[in-house]
């Protein structure tokens, strides 16, 4: 393991905007959090999560955007993360944390009392495997995970360079649950170059830009 991933371990063992508990923290004792985020933002704020946050770009613009709600990245590589978790501390936004975790398991840490009412999914592996669908982060057995703790009127927002999982996403699961659909676009850089969150660039999807793919975006309600 190189020096710089085991200096950024050792520092997000002090942020005081990082939770990374033990699998087995979580099965003896819970997470202490759970239903009760607001102790820790210090206000009852909507909360928006990032999942597979990689390096937290969205998180951390996100905050710094809507102060006036609370913002959690998701990701279980936790090298990645510490630049989102470094930079909420330099830049002291009080309205930023992350987890680290399996996405699978995030139920484990919310509850209908947290107020999540927003959710990010930016640039998942697409799990192109017919074996590997229940495992794609918009699937049908990943979106009843959010919803046993998300609100009424959650909207998700999936941003990705793979046409195959948007085309999944849109065709295998938002269309046949009748999920609302407030925006749909396959290349936000010919389409919504007005919209300023769009326009935002983590660091896979410059990747992506670099070879010439195009940005595909859609964002649906989570419940029917």
């Amino acid at each position: 393991m190189g020096k710089n991933k085991l200096a950024r371990f050792a520092e997000n063992e002090i942020f005081p905007n990082v939770f990374q508990p033990s699998f087995y923290e979580i099965r003896d004792n819970g997470f202490a959090l759970k239903g009760n985020w607001k102790s820790f933002f210090k206000n009852d704020n909507p909360i928006t999560l990032e999942l597979g946050c990689g390096k937290g770009e969205y998180t951390i613009k996100l905050a710094k955007m809507f102060p006036e709600r609370n913002f959690i990245g998701v990701d279980i590589k936790g090298a990645r993360f510490w630049r989102g978790a470094k930079t909420a501390i330099q830049e002291n936004l009080p309205n930023v944390a992350f987890v680290r975790t399996r996405i699978d398991q995030i139920p484990h840490y919310f509850s209908k009392e947290d107020r999540v009412e927003e959710i990010w999914i930016t640039f998942p592996d697409p799990q192109p495997r017919e074996s590997k669908e229940k495992k794609r982060l918009t699937s049908a057995p990943f979106l009843e995970r959010y919803r046993q703790f998300a609100q009424e009127n959650t909207t998700v927002n999936l941003k990705t360079d793979s046409e195959f999982l948007f085309n999944f996403t849109h065709d295998e699961v938002v269309v046949p649950q009748n999920l609302n659909i407030q925006i749909l676009s396959r290349d936000i850089y010919k389409e919504m170059t007005d919209n300023e969150l769009l326009m935002t660039q983590t660091f896979y999807e410059q990747m992506w830009l670099k070879e010439g793919l195009k940005i595909h975006y859609l964002k649906f309600n989570l419940f029917p």
